[in-house]
């Protein structure tokens, strides 16, 4: 509850899933160093807190993401509990292996709609990177994995600019038919608008991607992150990506803000008379614990509200 009433909208869900992504896609953007058990606590302390969907870790080469270096050790801490789901990113074959060997039954890919961003993430082209996830994909279905299938660039490109919204769905539609169980559709340097992103929505649902099957994952460059969420909710979205205070980035995106808020998320929906399963006064104080640990401010505006500055 917000503490300041409800006023329901009509055409929106009763009930949001929120795939909380702080502890993976927040804290890769760190560069101080986060100790193990603070990653670990942080899982615990997002589950306590009625989260269902924490993603996890990932399980890249320490090159790459030095910062989840000790994904293994933290999936060794992390008490995973009844009804509580725990993806985790695979890169590869070999991620997705030792995935297998440490008992993860919920994993992700990583893809672009872009020709750039695929080079400069992955180091492949869109296609390559396609082939790449496809064996991935398939061995975890068969092992009867969940598998999310990121999406970035959906929207914007830093290099290529507006993204043209069939270029989109060619790329979504592909991963659909590889097996993915989820997309997920970033707006990875935060240039969504709400009509850009209605128009998306409704070329992949006449494409044939089951609105069941999207989530949206939004960024807070230019503030849009809440409206954009609003406009897909609207449209039968009812998976939203957050970070737990605004944890996370874009190197990207000059001047961007990072992902959205967990408790922005959950005042508005809270508004809304939308049931989540999260408990807003726990999150506050966890997020309010992880910020004195990085030794900076939370940048949640919800976070600084209720926290008291």
């Amino acid at each position: 509850m917000t503490g300041y009433g409800i006023d329901q909208l009509p055409g929106l869900p009763d009930r949001v899933t929120i795939c909380e992504v702080g502890p993976r896609d927040g804290l890769q953007n760190e560069s101080a160093t986060v100790p193990t058990s603070v990653k670990a606590e942080l899982v615990e302390r997002l589950a306590d807190a009625g989260h269902s969907v924490v993603e996890t870790t990932s399980l890249v080469h320490p090159k790459w993401v030095p910062q989840l270096a000790d994904a293994e050790e933290v999936l060794r801490r992390v008490d995973r509990r009844p009804g509580v789901r725990y993806p985790v990113l695979v890169p590869n074959m070999r991620g997705l292996e030792r995935a297998v060997d440490l008992g993860v039954d919920d994993i992700a890919v990583f893809g672009s709609a872009t020709e750039s961003f695929a080079r400069a993430n992955l180091n492949r082209t869109v296609e390559e990177s396609l082939e790449m996830f496809a064996p991935v994909v398939g061995r975890a279905r068969e092992s009867g994995m969940r598998v999310r299938g990121y999406l970035s660039m959906c929207w914007g490109d830093p290099w290529e600019g507006e993204v043209p919204i069939p270029q989109v769905v060619s790329v979504a539609t592909r991963l659909i038919a590889l097996g993915c169980t989820e997309l997920s559709l970033g707006d990875t340097i935060g240039v969504a608008t709400p009509g850009r992103v209605a128009a998306l929505l409704e070329a992949l649902t006449t494409a044939g991607v089951p609105l069941e099957s999207i989530a949206v994952h939004f960024h807070d460059t230019y503030g849009q992150a809440l409206s954009n969420t609003l406009t897909a909710l609207r449209h039968g979205v009812t998976t939203v990506d957050a970070s737990a205070g605004g944890l996370g980035g874009c190197p990207y995106a000059k001047s961007a803000t990072g992902n959205l808020a967990t408790e922005d998320l959950l005042w508005q929906l809270a508004g809304l008379g939308i049931d989540t399963g999260v408990d807003l006064a726990k999150l506050v104080e966890t997020s309010t614990w992880l910020a004195e640990l990085l030794g900076r401010p939370s940048p949640s505006r919800t976070v600084r509200a209720l926290a008291g500055g």
